[in-house]
């Protein structure tokens, strides 16, 4: 899903401040929206990170940007909630103005009415799967795909239509693209794909290269004079 979510590799928003000795939990409202998504899968409003992911992915857009990390998680959960029947949009706002929130206030929650089946629970409690053999080996040149994807993808804007190298192989994992939609696991080869970062982001990138993770469908070869 292209949205306010992809900055992975955007210009503008400065450097990463790590913050030394860090806590797990800033203040205790982040612990309980942890155990909120703890329990919330268990109730029904997903079945498997992917659809978390896409759910968090769906927040309102001011939201995602001003909310912070568990933020972002409590909208994605509302959302699951919702959609899922657990839990009616109404009844989680009365509750909020019942604790002192406004009518008014900002929303980060957009269910839909028709939401996308949730699928069904894993065949494994880990995402490795049997696969057939894979189309690329090790040192295949290749370029990813420019298609925009809707809903869940794990290629992100900034590597579309980038020249790179595979340099590791995985074999079969759950292919994120299809499970978070409901759409079954549908397996697919995974490499590691390593960028010059010239080619992410021009020739005034530092000298530098990136690896990415990156799933079968999302690549197409190189012939070797075209490398």
């Amino acid at each position: 899903m292209d949205g306010i979510h992809d900055l992975g590799g955007k210009h503008g928003y400065g450097q990463v401040d790590r913050e030394v000795d860090e806590p797990t939990f800033h203040a205790p409202w982040e612990a309980k929206v942890f155990s909120l998504m703890l329990a919330s899968g268990p109730a029904g409003a997903w079945l498997c990170s992917d659809r978390f992911r896409h759910l968090v992915e769906r927040v309102d857009p001011v939201s995602y940007l001003s909310d912070g990390y568990y933020g972002r998680w409590l909208g994605g959960i509302e959302i699951g909630l919702v959609e899922a029947g657990v839990l009616s949009q109404e009844a989680i706002q009365s509750r909020y103005i019942e604790l002192g929130g406004l009518k008014s206030d900002r929303v980060a929650a957009s269910p839909v009415g028709n939401p996308e089946p949730l699928g069904d629970f894993p065949q494994e409690f880990h995402s490795q799967r049997e696969v057939p053999q894979a189309r690329y080996s090790v040192g295949d040149s290749v370029i990813t795909d420019t298609q925009v994807k809707h809903g869940h993808t794990r290629l992100p804007a900034y590597a579309r239509g980038k020249k790179g190298k595979i340099v590791a192989c995985h074999g079969g994992w759950v292919y994120p693209d299809s499970n978070a939609h409901g759409k079954g696991e549908d397996p697919q080869n995974l490499y590691t794909v390593e960028f010059q970062g010239e080619e992410l982001w021009g020739e005034n990138s530092e000298p530098m290269s990136l690896c990415l993770d990156l799933f079968e469908p999302y690549l197409h070869l190189i012939q070797s004079e075209e490398a």
